[in-house]
């Protein structure tokens, strides 16, 4: 269940990547609901993805500031 999330948190980022003000949105809502593992996993395939959208690399910033710390 919790991969079904990441997939469709992929998809509409694969979507909203037209529109950086979008994008960075959708990736800062990602970062509250996906699993810790998921963000590191989302943040290596955000990674990948922009690497031919320059304009989208600030989206990496929410991710690098915003991780959650695992629980102990």
């Amino acid at each position: 269940m919790a991969r079904a999330v990441l997939e469709y948190t992929k998809m509409v980022l694969k979507k909203v990547s037209f529109d950086t003000r979008l994008f960075c949105k959708e990736v800062q809502k990602a970062i509250t609901t996906l699993l810790p593992e998921e963000v590191r996993e989302l943040k290596l395939w955000l990674q990948q993805f922009i690497t031919d959208k320059p304009e989208l690399q600030q989206s990496l910033i929410y991710i690098k500031n915003n991780t959650k710390k695992p629980l102990n």
